[in-house]
């Protein structure tokens, strides 16, 4: 009898078509999401374009003017050239002064601040036929919006973050907290007073962040590298090990030396900057110092800078910047402009005073202004409608600043109480151009700018156009400490800027901004022990840490810059590290 093989079952119900059920299993578990831990960061850049080489040419039929590919009618009025692009993308004026042309270049409104800047251009003689033929350079203010978002891990596609932005600081008013990741949809969350919500949300995919809707458009982020350069940190990560060196000569006109020339520890210098290196940027709070310059007895000693910051780089100096017209006021007057501290208020703006116009804005000086005790409504809720606050009339729709100030409502009389109020200084930087007949922007250029021999700055303008004097001007910090340098004798390059009466004057008397701090003319002042008695400091103080202090007892001027916009740590400059650290690095009195 035969023997017989039978086939796999298996194989018998795989012919048959039919088949047996498989063990049960659990389904695999889903992937991990990506790993999103670590520094990101996005940039966007909003131009301006108009750049570069500026010819202006007189011809026969006219004048012309020649930049980034546009060629367009000038107009001439005397020595007066001017010009403006089409679509509104800039616009110049200028004088001919001798054999140049001294002006401005006007550049379009700007995304991280919403006003336009002027910034300083002298055309040359060039070309085979010089005489009809002027050249220079424009150099505009780069309108530009950096974010950085450091992400720390909590829990599986969650992380702990904050925002930093170091030209507005962005994310003191954008309050991002945390970041969720879900499939490939980032959601940014935070708290804006209305309890936590998502404030944005981007895409994840191939290794970036893409479209996260922030200020001026959408945000593609990418990664930082662990070992990096990034200017997130103060000079890049891991921090590098510091050594003194000299500044650079150039030709700004501040002679250079070593701390040791002038009087500083060296290693007391090394120590503090080092301080400044391993500053570990692990909070929104962490100070963000952008500079530190010093100079001592005229020369410049100490230069450096930080988070990507360099000399070339124009800084925000916010309202540090409010010093520039307290300046150029007493510039003004030592060059011969008849305008002076007793002068009405009312009467220089409006030439002829309202019948009905509160006697108190009668009585106002140009020194209410300067010394911030005209009396307008700029105190409690100081953004209300209706009081000075510069926010408040920014937000007013009126064009004219000055129209604006002037009626706003007394809340004192003159000299009676200081208010800090942005639009004062504003103001008597128009009585000024009154009593000129002259620009700010023309003044500042002719009597502060060309004599400090300052390289390109960039005049925050209002509106209608003339400089804005309750601040927001950016300036290379060796330009702008050049006006605390003037606090000490008033020269610069062995030429009086201000007179001795003006820098004496300016100095005394004070009046009580705070406990702990005082104010004149438009300078902050504060006292400081040095050794067995006290100095007296004046300083140009801004919002994010802007300081250029000048210590006349001891031949010192200090310069910070900063990025602690509308925070407690933008007074750690003066509060902390100038008493602390850089008076005990005085040897010599």
């Amino acid at each position: 009898m035969p023997t017989l093989r039978f086939a796999p079952l298996a194989l018998i119900l795989t012919l048959l078509g039919s088949s047996v059920p498989a063990a049960t299993q659990s389904p695999p578990p889903p992937p991990p999401p990506p790993d999103l831990s670590g520094l990101w960061t996005a940039a966007l850049r909003f131009g301006p374009d108009i750049r570069g080489t500026l010819i202006i040419l007189r011809q026969t039929d006219g004048w012309r003017a020649d930049i980034a590919g546009f060629r367009v009618p000038a107009q001439s009025d005397g020595p007066t050239i001017s010009f403006e692009l089409p679509d509104n993308k800039g616009s110049f004026r200028g004088k001919l002064t001798g054999r140049a042309i001294h002006g401005h270049w006007m550049q379009p409104r700007t995304q991280h601040s919403g006003l336009r800047y002027a910034s300083p251009v002298t055309l040359e003689p060039s070309g085979p036929n010089a005489t009809n033929r002027w050249q220079g350079t424009i150099t505009p203010l780069d309108d530009r919006f950096t974010v950085y978002l450091p992400l720390t891990p909590r829990s599986a596609g969650a992380y702990q973050t904050f925002l930093r932005n170091p030209e507005r600081n962005f994310g003191r008013f954008f309050p991002v907290s945390r970041v969720e990741l879900r499939g490939d949809s980032v959601r940014l969350i935070g708290n804006m007073g209305e309890g936590e919500r998502t404030l944005t949300q981007g895409i994840y995919e191939d290794g970036v962040i893409w479209a996260v809707r922030l200020r001026g458009g959408a945000y593609d982020f990418s990664r930082v590298t662990d070992a990096s350069a990034s200017t997130f940190y103060p000079r890049g990560k891991p921090a590098p090990r510091y050594r003194y060196a000299p500044p650079l000569q150039r030709d700004d006109g501040w002679p250079v030396a070593a701390v040791e020339d002038v009087g500083i520890s060296r290693p007391a210098i090394e120590r503090f900057v080092q301080m400044l290196i391993e500053v570990p940027m692990d909070s929104f709070g962490s100070s963000q110092v952008h500079s530190l310059l010093i100079a001592r007895h005229g020369r410049l000693v100490v230069e450096e800078y930080f988070h990507g910051t360099h000399r070339d780089m124009p800084h925000d100096l916010r309202s540090a910047s409010k010093s520039w017209v307290s300046v150029l006021i007493g510039a003004a007057m030592h060059a011969g402009i008849p305008i002076r501290l007793d002068m009405p208020v009312y009467e220089t703006m409006l030439g002829s005073l309202p019948p009905n116009l509160d006697p108190r804005k009668r009585a106002m000086t140009l020194e209410h202004l300067m010394s911030m005790t005209a009396g307008y409504q700029c105190d409690g809720d100081m953004a209300a409608p209706g009081t000075a606050d510069e926010d408040a009339m920014q937000q007013s729709g009126e064009q004219d600043f000055y129209r604006y100030t002037l009626n706003v409502p007394l809340i004192s009389a003159p000299g009676e109480k200081i208010y800090y109020c942005s639009t004062e200084p504003n103001l008597a930087g128009g009585m000024l151009e009154k009593v000129a007949r002259e620009s700010q922007v023309e003044l500042f250029d002719r009597l502060v700018g060309r004599p400090l021999q300052m390289r390109p700055y960039h005049l925050m303008l209002q509106p209608t156009g003339e400089a804005y004097g309750g601040g927001g001007h950016q300036f290379v910090p060796r330009d702008f400490m050049k006006l605390a340098q003037l606090w000490v004798d008033g020269r610069w390059g062995g030429k009086r800027i201000l007179s001795r009466d003006w820098v004496q004057r300016s100095r005394a008397p004070l009046l009580d901004l705070s406990p702990r701090q005082q104010y004149r003319w438009l300078w902050n002042s504060v006292e400081y022990s040095f050794g067995n008695r006290k100095v007296r400091a004046y300083f140009a103080g801004g919002n994010g840490g802007q300081i250029f202090m000048a210590i006349p007892d001891l031949e010192l001027v200090i310069a910070f810059t900063g990025g602690n916009y509308s925070m407690a740590t933008t007074l750690t400059a003066q509060r902390e590290y100038i008493p602390q650290y850089l008076l005990p690095a005085i040897i010599t009195p």
